[in-house]
């Protein structure tokens, strides 16, 4: 069997035999499509569950291979038909096909590096503002709606967990679920301090205003992967839920937060409709919590990139969104930046995210990746 498309790149190429390799490909989905036809996986929900999700990861990267060669050779097609016709306008639509493929393809291969223990989960994303009272709070809303845009952009479902309103704008806090494959593989690398400069709309006078705000990324850990905690280490508040209303938000005291001493972690859930459900919540949450700075430590050890993970504290900025005076968005750690600043805050990261990706990659392996 042929394999159906070309390596694009001398790095690790989605169709070669690197970190996709097409023909094992094959057999490992035959393979997880015969376990999930066998009645009796059904017996252990949990692994049936995990056979499940990774039947569905590897059945999405083959389509998308096969979808990618088809539109290859149609566009192919398309365009020795139009250039033998001198149809400039067939052409051009040819040539936009090609380029669609081209930016698919550069995706997919970036995806084909997301081997981490948990890139493949789901993903809590946290958003805090930091000091400095409604610009901050308004900044922080403003990145919550980045990311909630970029998560539905791509196909992911996205569900609030926890919401805390600015006194006057924004919000001083908020935990979003986004669900589908390689949530956190895609967003691990946001974690850490976002600065905003901006004139105010705040300030009557129109100055010019520094805000931040932190973000901090965890993966949803199955029941499978055991996390110890111990009980006595855990203080549990409850409260009344606030938020902006709706289906999200329940406005009863039910709403949980969970502190867990040792590590000063804290994770709250208001989403559920009582008590115990947001008490289950909040107990999954602190898990994933606990055992993303688990994977931070190995990673810290194993690849030293502590330039590239920075702590989440002000002083410590990845990124810098400057409206005013001039427009620009610039990543810190791999230098990559825009001019189209409206777009980004519309949730247009594939950019940043790549690049981030593929120096972590790079680092690990020892060598340089292009974005």
């Amino acid at each position: 069997m042929s394999r159906p498309c070309r390596p694009t790149s001398s790095r690790a190429s989605l169709c070669s035999g690197g970190v996709f390799d097409w023909d094992v490909a094959l057999r490992k989905l035959d393979e997880l499509n015969a376990r999930v036809e066998d009645p009796t996986l059904w017996d252990n929900p949990d692994e049936a569950q995990a056979v499940s999700r990774e039947r569905s990861r590897l059945e999405g990267q083959v389509n998308a291979v096969r979808e990618m060669q088809t539109g290859l050779e149609e566009a192919v097609m398309l365009s020795e038909m139009a250039d033998e016709e001198g149809d400039e306008a067939v052409l051009e639509d040819a040539r936009a096909q090609l380029r669609a493929i081209k930016e698919r393809a550069a995706r997919a291969e970036l995806e084909a590096l997301l081997s981490g223990e948990a890139d493949g989960n789901d993903a809590y994303l946290e958003v805090n503002a930091g000091a400095g009272g409604t610009e901050s709070c308004d900044w922080a809303g403003m990145l919550l709606r980045m990311y909630t845009r970029w998560a539905r952009a791509h196909g992911y479902d996205v569900e609030i967990e926890a919401e805390e309103d600015g006194d006057q704008a924004g919000i001083k806090s908020a935990t979003i679920l986004v669900s589908g494959p390689n949530a956190y593989g895609w967003l691990k690398s946001e974690s850490g301090v976002h600065r905003l400069v901006r004139i105010s709309p705040y300030d009557a006078a129109a100055k010019r205003h520094t805000s931040f705000a932190s973000v901090g990324v965890s993966p949803v850990v199955d029941d499978t992967i055991e996390i110890d905690i111990n009980p006595a280490d855990v203080r549990t508040d409850t409260y009344r839920a606030s938020g902006s209303g709706g289906q999200h938000v329940n406005k009863t005291d039910s709403a949980v937060r969970l502190t867990h001493t040792p590590t000063n972690t804290v994770v709250a859930c208001q989403a559920g409709r009582s008590q115990h459900q947001n008490r289950e919540q909040a107990w999954k949450m602190l898990r994933a919590r606990l055992y993303e700075l688990e994977l931070q430590k190995r990673e810290a050890a194993a690849q030293a990139l502590a330039d590239a993970k920075t702590d989440i504290g002000w002083g410590h900025q990845i990124r810098s969104y400057v409206l005013q005076p001039y427009q620009m968005v610039k990543d810190l750690r791999t230098e990559v930046e825009t001019s189209d600043t409206q777009g980004v805050l519309d949730g247009d990261l594939d950019a940043f995210m790549g690049a981030a990706l593929a120096q972590r990659v790079g680092a690990t392996r020892g060598e340089t990746i292009d974005a």
